[in-house]
């Protein structure tokens, strides 16, 4: 009789979370439909209405917080984001919160406080990483890079942090972290805005290593990996002593691929390389490289590029795009 008794309290317990669950979720999507119509006043209404009901419902209070940085009332925003990140449920997203808003407010040494207090919390957190470089960075602090870094060691799986350090390396002209990080990015995030404007990066940094003295390429520090990157590139590169463009990038490329494969691929796995393998034989790679680069080369081309080789083009967006591309950790590479 005992043991029924539990299991019935034990029900009726879960039923109660998962009604009040519900509930929560219309109070959300209320709030949602008005965000999505531009009227974050009345967002805020149907929240702290909410919250009336469901007090210290951590849902609806980040809701509230995003809804009132929508509003612009940054000053509401901290009074409820500060005291939400002390709580032993604050999640991740608190942490992002409780930083747009510091930010919004321009108090960067609260933020940075912020940050380093969340990642004490969740050390393997790529977009408080990510978030953190880019407040350091927006302050010209160079140890925005550290935080990238170690984003992308601990979660490198986020893009966030690829894209952060790409454009990094490209201003301090370390190419082929440049180069590596900027296609991680692009696989990941292959749909998004700033994958044109990494494409673009990317073209502009083989542009710079076709015509870069070997005085400058040996006087960077390198990893012994960016070392066999380096070394396999120069012997597939004479090719582009035709001029550079997609084909012979192309080109180019696939010889480093090859190569790389019969002298580094066992003791330097790597997934971007591994992918191109996959990519050359699926006989794709062409397809994909001009996806890569064709617009950004000539966009006319390209699109008559495309005309020809629709059934090419396809194949290569089936492979690309019914995938999730993953990264594992690769720390010979730092």
């Amino acid at each position: 009789m005992k043991n029924i008794l539990i299991f019935f309290l034990i029900v009726m317990s879960v039923q109660r979370v998962s009604a009040q669950e519900i509930a929560v979720r219309e109070w959300q999507q209320r709030a949602f439909d008005f965000n999505n119509r531009g009227d974050h006043h009345n967002a805020v209404i149907v929240l702290q209405q909410g919250l009336k009901q469901y007090p210290a419902s951590l849902p609806l209070e980040k809701d509230l917080v995003t809804s009132l940085l929508l509003k612009r009332d940054f000053a509401a925003a901290r009074e409820i984001v500060l005291p939400l990140v002390e709580r032993p449920t604050a999640d991740e997203a608190c942490f992002q919160l409780a930083g747009n808003v510091l930010k919004a407010l321009e108090e960067v040494k609260e933020c940075e406080k912020l940050y380093t207090k969340g990642l004490k919390k969740f050390p393997s957190s790529g977009p408080l990483y990510s978030e953190l470089g880019e407040l350091l960075w927006s302050t010209k602090d160079k140890r925005a890079i550290t935080y990238w870094e170690a984003g992308i060691r601990t979660d490198p799986n986020y893009a966030g942090n690829y894209y952060n350090a790409a454009l990094y390396y490209s201003k301090e002209e370390q190419r082929w972290r440049t180069l590596l990080y900027g296609e991680i990015y692009i696989n990941m995030e292959s749909k998004s805005e700033r994958a044109l404007t990494i494409k673009r990066l990317l073209w502009e940094t083989y542009r710079q290593m076709a015509t870069q003295s070997a005085a400058l390429a040996s006087s960077q520090t390198l990893t012994p990996f960016e070392k066999a990157v380096t070394t396999t590139f120069d012997k597939a590169s004479p090719v582009l002593i035709q001029g550079l463009t997609t084909e012979t990038l192309t080109m180019a490329r696939t010889r480093f691929i090859l190569e790389w494969f019969k002298n580094y691929g066992d003791r330097y796995p790597f997934r971007l390389f591994d992918h191109h393998q996959q990519l050359l034989k699926a006989g794709l790679f062409e397809a994909y490289d001009q996806w890569l680069f064709g617009e950004i080369e000539n966009k006319a081309l390209y699109e008559q590029w495309k005309t020809e080789k629709v059934e090419s083009f396809f194949k290569m967006e089936s492979f690309l795009f019914n995938r999730v591309f993953k990264m594992n950790r690769y720390p010979y590479l730092f």
